[in-house]
Parts: structure tokens; C-alpha cells; sequence
């Protein structure tokens, strides 16, 4: 609602003539408690509000970039119209309250790290094997309560900083994690306002919104997620980054071992007009080097 609230003060500033209505979706992954895998896993946090875009409940919704799934897993008929300048790409460590500060190093052997991200679990496997990754649920405040009442089910939590900092809660960052080594989510810190394909009026009104780096910076790392048949549960990292003064996009893209071992990795660069190619061809790489393997899919 934070996010959505942002994009409605800019759309109204734009459109102060048009009426304005904002529709609440609950999604199936926030009212889940269980694994994903129990309700389909991929589009846990869309599903619904694919549904009610589709069926004209709704002409526009919003979502993080991070949570979509991949186009080879989506309904037909959705079309990104704009997404808002990137935040804040790192996760970071959270303890409950009250507890003095501490890093995933310092953690004793054994502390139960929650997350509900395949990612963030290889990467604790890997980096941190002194610890336990344990799946947890629940929007951020949710969660934020939970770990503080004891009723998580582990001991500290891996969050999205951009996440923490738009719900006012980022001092209760215990340890911001190096982007370079705790390797991100592709989409990470990018908000989405995504259309039906043949709304071309909504098309129109959104257009102002879209910032168009970070829409070069979503399709390169978009495009490599789908090369890869992921989505937001591929224990995957893309960041991509931009060059406007060569007109150039580099993605680093990695698959993480989902046991803890060797990732895979690569690096391409190619021109900025076409970051969907460029993405791609990231991915392919990684299928080419075994990529398949490591996310139990067909190449």
C-alpha cells in the first residue's frame, strides 16, 4: 500500500481530472503460511491481481518487480506500463527487538535465519553454513511482529532494505549485506505498474510515470530470468547495470547452487537500445555452462 500510495500521489498530479479509485488485493502469498509450493508456488503475489486486471476489476495494478514471475509463467494479456525509479537493491539482517547488534558472522552456530527466498537460503548455505535457513511467511510487518513476539519460527530474518525503508522501518537493520557478495534479486528495489496489453488508454496516462533507465535496467534482468525459466523462486541472482554515457547495459548473472556449493556465473554487455537481447543471452550462457542442472530444468 506504501508503493501504491506513491504511485497514486504522482498519477494524480498528472491527472488531477481523472477519478482515481484504489481496489485492495490481498494476495495468496501474504495469507499463506505454509510453503509456496502448496499453492502453486510462482505467482503467489500476482495471481489475484492477474485475475482482477484481466477481467476489467481493474485497469492498473502495482507489485514489486522481484515478486512477478517469469512471462513463461504469467497469463497472456499483461503488459508492463511503468516502473518507478530503482531503490535500493541489498537485503539485509534483522533481530528481533531489543537485541544488540550483530552480523551473519557474528550469529552463533546454528541461529535460524528466516526467509522465504531460495536465494537467500543458497546464499546462506554457502556463505554461512554455520547457520540454518528456515522458511518463513508473511508480508514485512508481518514477519518484523512475529520475529519480536517469538512466534516466527526463527531466531533473525533476511528483508529487502528498500522494503524496511518505505515502511518506515529501517532501523531495525542489524547489518546491511554487500551486494557484491549477497547477491541480489533480479528486479530488486523496482516498483511496477502493469496494464492489460490492449489498454492502450491506461497505456497513455502511465506513460509519464516510467522512468527509463530502470526500464532498461528490468527487461535486461527480466530477459535473463525467463532465458532461464525463472521467477521469483529461482534461486538465481541478475543485476544489470547501465552505461548511458556508451549507451551500454552489463548484466551479472549468477545460479546458486540450491545446496550450498559453487554458483554459476557470467557476464554480458551489449547495447542499451536492446536490453532484452543482452539479458538473454546472459541467461543462455548460464544454460550453456549447466545452469539447467542446478535449477532442475529442462535447458
Amino acid at each position: 500500500m506504501e508503493q501504491t500510495g506513491r504511485v497514486e500521489t504522482a498519477f494524480r498530479s498528472l491527472h488531477p481530472h481523472i477519478d482515481l479509485e484504489i481496489f485492495r488485493i490481498t494476495s495468496q502469498g501474504d495469507q499463506h503460511r505454509g510453503p509456496l509450493a502448496e499453492i502453486g508456488g510462482k505467482g503467489a503475489f500476482t495471481r489475484r491481481a492477474d485475475e482482477h486486471l484481466l477481467d476489467g476489476r481493474v485497469e492498473a495494478t502495482i507489485a514489486c518487480a522481484k515478486d512477478i514471475p517469469g512471462p513463461h509463467d504469467r497469463a497472456p494479456g499483461i503488459t508492463v506500463g511503468a516502473v518507478l525509479p530503482r531503490e535500493d537493491v541489498r537485503d539485509v539482517l534483522v533481530l528481533p527487538a531489543g537485541r544488540p547488534p550483530a552480523t551473519l558472522d557474528t550469529l552463533p552456530p546454528g541461529t535460524r535465519v528466516g526467509t522465504s527466498a531460495p536465494r537467500r537460503a543458497a546464499l546462506l548455505k554457502a556463505l554461512h553454513p554455520q547457520l540454518i535457513p528456515v522458511p518463513i511467511r508473511g508480508n514485512a510487518d508481518t514477519r518484523m511482529n512475529a520475529l519480536d513476539t517469538g512466534s516466527l519460527g526463527a531466531d533473525a530474518m533476511i528483508a529487502a532494505l528498500a522494503g524496511l525503508r518505505r515502511l518506515g522501518l529501517a532501523d531495525r537493520v542489524s547489518q546491511i549485506l554487500d551486494p557484491t557478495v549477497w547477491l541480489p534479486a533480479a528486479g530488486a528495489g523496482i516498483v511496477v505498474i502493469e496494464h492489460r496489453v490492449d489498454d492502450h488508454t491506461t497505456s497513455r496516462l502511465l506513460a509519464p510515470l516510467a522512468h527509463s533507465q530502470t526500464r532498461v535496467l528490468l527487461d535486461a534482468e527480466r530477459a535473463a530470468l525467463a532465458a532461464l525459466r525463472g521467477g521469483c523462486l529461482t534461486a538465481a541472482s541478475v543485476l544489470a547495470a547501465l552505461d548511458e554515457e556508451h549507451e551500454c547495459v552489463t548484466v551479472h548473472a549468477v545460479v546458486l547452487n540450491p545446496d550450498g556449493g559453487a554458483p554459476l556465473r557470467t557476464v554480458t554487455s551489449g547495447p542499451a537500445a536492446d536490453p532484452t537481447g543482452v539479458g538473454r543471452r546472459a541467461g543462455e550462457q548460464l544454460l550453456d555452462i549447466g545452469a539447467a542442472r542446478l535449477l532442475g530444468v529442462r535447458p
